[in-house]
């Protein structure tokens, strides 16, 4: 299959929002860190970025029962974005595999990116990355990793004695590897029947890990490692938080670009028009997020 026939491809996009935050409290009492701001922006904007650079345009959030009225305050179903965003419950925090079960029947037959609520991915050539991670041929699942210098708090790809990976271990207490999976990742419908072999961890989750080594264990797996010059960051403590918001204030300040702009992304990415784009930059007002927006937009309207 030829590059332009996997991007023409039906792909949809989850991320999983539910959870409660409890590493963050008392920050998060009142609702989940996927609300906080990450410098400028909430959280939940950066993987719906993720989402949009991928050319993803039907999108499920899966979200706690008791913040679904902030979410549709917040996106609504996408239309302002040229998206379609549904939503569905995850009724109790059982693992990042649980988004699985939630989102079988709004992915259907078609492959999907699922991404964690609380990732940010910042990097060049990010929309080709995503791209290429779709071109599995052989493959029915392709995984991010990144190079972290403690890996101590995440899931590490340890290697056999070829250097191939052959297994993700979380939280090892001995050190594998400098490389550890992200939060993002991609599948063909097979993931489906593969949930059916796993069992809930000893902690009473289902792990994601658990799927994702038996893509592994059977050669399955497309591995796109995330090198120098790209971003990853998990935003699930209070200082991971802080240094995303330094990370996002440091680059737009010094390029005066946006990261995870999502109307500019969808004017770009052609989901929406430049009229429709001048009417959503009465949201803003006067702030810094607007003014941003009004630039844009007089920056399209000249070179008409």
């Amino acid at each position: 299959m030829v590059y332009e026939q996997y991007l023409k491809m039906k792909v949809k996009g989850v991320i999983l929002a539910g959870g409660n935050s409890s590493r963050l409290f008392p920050a998060t009492k009142c609702f989940t860190k996927h609300f906080l701001t990450i410098y400028d922006k909430p959280l939940i904007y950066y993987p719906l970025s993720t989402l949009m650079l991928a050319g993803i345009k039907d999108i499920l959030i899966i979200v706690k029962k008791n913040e679904l009225d902030l979410y549709k305050k917040l996106l609504g179903n996408g239309e302002f974005l040229g998206l379609s965003i549904e939503y569905e419950i995850q009724e109790s925090p059982r693992g990042i595999a649980d988004a699985l079960f939630i989102c079988k029947k709004f992915v259907g037959k078609s492959n999907f990116y699922l991404i964690l609520g609380d990732n940010l991915f910042f990097g060049t050539l990010f929309s080709k990355i995503l791209n290429d991670s779709r071109k599995l041929k052989n493959k029915n699942s392709c995984l991010f990793v990144s190079e972290v210098d403690d890996p101590s708090e995440f899931g590490v790809l340890k290697f056999d004695k070829n250097n191939l990976p052959c297994e993700i271990v979380e939280k090892p207490k001995k050190k594998l590897s400098n490389k550890v999976v992200t939060g993002m990742y991609f599948y063909k419908p097979k993931v489906f029947e593969l949930l059916k072999k796993i069992q809930k961890s000893p902690r009473g989750e289902y792990e994601i890990s658990s799927i994702n080594n038996l893509f592994l264990k059977n050669n399955d797996s497309k591995i796109i490692y995330l090198n120098r010059g790209f971003t990853w960051l998990d935003t699930g403590n209070a200082d991971n938080l802080l240094q995303a918001s330094q990370f996002v204030q440091a680059y737009q300040k010094r390029q005066g670009f946006m990261i995870a702009c999502i109307e500019e992304i969808a004017l770009n990415k052609n989901y929406i028009k430049l009229n429709q784009f001048s009417k959503l930059i009465k949201n803003y007002k006067n702030s810094q997020y607007g003014k941003y927006l009004r630039k844009i937009y007089e920056n399209k309207k000249h070179k008409l």
